[in-house]
Order: C-alpha cells, then sequence, then structure tokens
C-alpha cells in the first residue's frame, strides 16, 4: 500500500518535473492537498510529511476538521474549494485562510462583512466555469471583469486571482486549453490597474496537473494521488 510520505515525495516530483518542462522556478507552484472525505488523522499525517495547506469541499466537513486540529491551527492553512451557499459564509469567513469558489458577488459581499477584524484578510479567488459546462458552478468569463472589479473593492478580502474545474479530456492538448483560456483572462483581468497585483490561478487536479503548470498554474489542487482513490 502507497504510503502518504511516498505519495508527497511522488507529487513533488512530478511537480518539479513540471517545472522545469515549462521553465518556471520549481517553487513557483503551491501544492494544495485536497483532503475532502479524508479523516482529520490523515490530515495530520500529511502534516508531518511536510505538507500545511489542505484544501475541502463541504463547510460543516471543513469546520469540523479545522476543530479536531485545532493544535496546528497556527501551522495550517485551510482553504474552501467547494461552493458556499449564502446561509454558510458566517463560519467559512471566520475559520478558513482562503475561499477559491466565490462565483457571485453576493457572495464575496457577506464574507467582507462577516471576516472578523482581528484576522488577516481573507484570500478569495473567484471561479470561473471555463468550460461553459451546465452542471458546473463558477461565473461565465465575460462575467468576471465586472465582478472582480467590484470584489478588489470590499474591505476584509484580498482578491488573489482565478479558480478553474475544466472539463475532463482525454489528449494532453486538450486538457491544456482551458489552462490557458484561464490565463488569458487573468491577464486581461491584471491590465487593469486595481486588479493588477493578482497572482493566482489555482488550477490542475492529480490527472492534469502537468498541462496546468505549462500553462501558468500558481496552486495546483490534488487529492486522489496524495491520499488514493476515495473508498
Amino acid at each position: 500500500m502507497t504510503t502518504i510520505v511516498t505519495s508527497v515525495q511522488a507529487i513533488r516530483t512530478r511537480l518539479t518535473k513540471a517545472c522545469i518542462q515549462a521553465g518556471r522556478p520549481v517553487d513557483g507552484v503551491t501544492l494544495l492537498a485536497v483532503s475532502k472525505t479524508r479523516s482529520a488523522d490523515a490530515v495530520r499525517a500529511a502534516h508531518a510529511c511536510g505538507l500545511s495547506r489542505f484544501g475541502e469541499n463541504y463547510v460543516q466537513e471543513a469546520l469540523d476538521k479545522i476543530d479536531a486540529l485545532a493544535d496546528l491551527r497556527d501551522r495550517l492553512e485551510w482553504h474552501l474549494i467547494g461552493p458556499l451557499q449564502s446561509n454558510k459564509t458566517r463560519a467559512i469567513a471566520a475559520a478558513v485562510d482562503w475561499v477559491h469558489s466565490i462565483d457571485r458577488l453576493k457572495i464575496a459581499q457577506r464574507l467582507s462583512e462577516q471576516r472578523p477584524p482581528h484576522l488577516r484578510p481573507l484570500q478569495v479567488c473567484l471561479q470561473v466555469n471555463i468550460s461553459g459546462e451546465a452542471s458546473k458552478s463558477g461565473l461565465a468569463p465575460d462575467e468576471v471583469l465586472a465582478v472582480a472589479e467590484q470584489v478588489a473593492a470590499l474591505p476584509r478580502l484580498q482578491l488573489r486571482g482565478l479558480m478553474s474545474i475544466p472539463e475532463p479530456a482525454d489528449t494532453p492538448q486538450a486538457r491544456r486549453q482551458p489552462h490557458r483560456a484561464l490565463r488569458e483572462l487573468l491577464d486581461t483581468l491584471k491590465a487593469r490597474p486595481a486588479l493588477a497585483r493578482l497572482d493566482t490561478l489555482s488550477m490542475g487536479m492529480s490527472d492534469d496537473l502537468e498541462e496546468a503548470v505549462l500553462e501558468g498554474s500558481t496552486l495546483v489542487r490534488v487529492g486522489t494521488a496524495l491520499f488514493g482513490a476515495r473508498g
């Protein structure tokens, strides 16, 4: 059975090779361990292997896990990467460090109002439905600029960039295309003075992290390749 130590080493090797192929610094891509449906003990073991950033999809599961690992709170960075409903924003605003899945202005406004003032600004990304799938959350690409400018002006938030979950594809070139589109969209945003400091492309998962890195990803979200297939 593959251990978490072996899995972490394997993912870091893949990231290093992808960065070298892309001509990018090997430390230029952040590894976010997607710990949804994994136990707090699994997160603790992954942290012991050197991981410190963890992504959760479900609000209550995230809150429970953060509470169970409260002794590590100052050493862990928690990211919500799944959908966020309006009635769950208050708890999330106080509990996590990042939210990747903002798909409408109302959610950002509520997070801004509810972020406790003693905490550093909540780091946020706009989720973009880059493949135009009816089943996926996210802003349409042509909606992003207007929302980004409004979110960037909100207090207690820091807009960092864009996130996407592209439609699966069979070939490397097909997998690269939506990542390229998201990078080009971020470049368009950064041409605006109010958005010039955006620096995050949250894209790429276990099956397509190489293609994402080649197209400029700064943060890859890896679950299965780290923790194994969910039972």
